[in-house]
């Protein structure tokens, strides 16, 4: 497909981290007293999350690839520094590797006051980190008609980032254990499929009305329109602790929306896909991550999650190429190769160190280096 553009879009990030006792390597509680720290520097650019033993940190919009990453590993240094005014550290992790003295303390919001309401205890362990990503693209009506393309791909991504294998100090056996919290939840994972913004309202508003989703709104869907921004915005993702593998994935997915923008503009609608068969091609993404195969949805067969990649950038090849970032995307599938997933990295860590506190403390180490290793040769295929 010939696809030319004139302009590339605006890219951000949002990431979830957790605040670790260096000691003990459990999750501490100290969410508002860090952002207090972060404030001085960089402003709301780093906010309070879900549970106190969270924060969360964001890029302001940027053009390049080059100038995302310069502005992440900026305020990950400003939100490092203010856990450490609290004798903490920040951990990059879905879930959290060890898990906290007591019960998960939730942060002091109506929204999330509203939920515990709401969703009672199906909310105990809802301590996971994500990875958001947002492409600017105002339009909300060719907004969620993108969504609908970019559907298919949702559980690559999950594979992709995988980087939650722990949870409150077992293996789980999962790459991605983070999904698997968020799967039984009716108002997240994968939006329906929409005809039109209107019927994405009216779908939103029925799941709203039925006490499944907090509000018409705010959706949570792992794709949708921003509700106050003029982005649509990628959810699926698990955090990753590695930068440059962020920025890549932040590469991939802005190539995959003005793909399917571009698809919209000429009047495809997206494929309307079985329901059934993407949560089952989310579950098996979550279970076997990178080093597995996972469920084409548009075929039905199941393929090698690399093979699964190669298909995509082979597609989004003229955009990546138009925006320079093909190189880096290349170069981010290269890593997963060689040293796995951020879930192989971590069990990677568990079986030549100290156990669990070998991967908290390689996690936090990640935070402070351009690029994580596994801690010896990987075999992921």
């Amino acid at each position: 497909m010939d696809v030319q553009v004139r302009e590339m879009p605006t890219v951000g990030v949002e990431e979830e981290y957790f605040l670790v006792d260096p000691v003990t390597r459990s999750v501490v509680s100290a969410g508002p007293r860090v952002v207090a720290h972060a404030a001085a520097e960089v402003g709301d650019l780093v906010s309070e999350e879900f549970t106190g033993y969270q924060i969360e940190v964001k890029t302001r919009p940027c053009t390049t690839m080059r100038e995302l990453r310069a502005e992440l590993v900026g305020v990950r240094a400003a939100a490092i520094s203010a856990a450490g005014q609290e004798g903490l550290r920040l951990c990059a992790s879905g879930t959290p590797v060890i898990a906290a003295a007591r019960a998960s303390d939730v942060g002091d919001h109506p929204r999330y006051r509203a939920g515990l309401k709401q969703y009672r205890a199906m909310l105990d362990d809802f301590d996971i980190s994500a990875f958001h990503a947002h492409v600017y693209l105002p339009d909300r009506e060719q907004a969620v008609l993108t969504g609908n393309h970019l559907r298919p791909w949702l559980p690559l991504l999950v594979a992709l980032s995988a980087n939650s294998p722990f949870h409150h100090g077992s293996d789980t056996g999962y790459a991605s254990w983070r999904s698997v919290i968020r799967s039984r939840f009716p108002c997240l994972g994968p939006p329906p499929y929409a005809r039109s913004l209107a019927h994405h309202e009216q779908l939103a508003a029925a799941m709203a009305a039925s006490e499944a989703m907090l509000a018409a709104d705010m959706p949570y869907w792992d794709i949708r329109p921003h509700p106050h921004l003029p982005t649509l915005e990628v959810r699926s993702m698990d955090v990753p602790a590695d930068v440059d593998d962020t920025v890549a994935l932040t590469a991939l997915i802005r190539a995959m929306v003005v793909m399917a923008a571009h698809r919209v503009e000429e009047g495809d609608r997206g494929p309307e896909l079985c329901s059934e068969l993407l949560r089952a091609a989310y579950w098996r993404a979550a279970r076997d991550g990178w080093a597995g195969s996972g469920i084409d949805v548009l075929t039905g067969t199941v393929l090698p999650c690399a093979d699964q990649a190669a298909q995509l950038v082979a597609y989004l090849r003229p955009v990546l190429e138009q925006y320079g970032d093909l190189g880096l995307v290349k170069a981010f599938l290269e890593r997963l190769e060689v040293r796995g997933s951020g879930a192989d990295v971590q069990r990677s860590w568990n079986s030549a160190g100290a156990g669990l506190n070998a991967v908290v403390d390689g996690l936090i180490e990640a935070m402070n280096s351009p690029s994580i290793k596994a801690a010896g040769p990987l075999s992921v295929r």
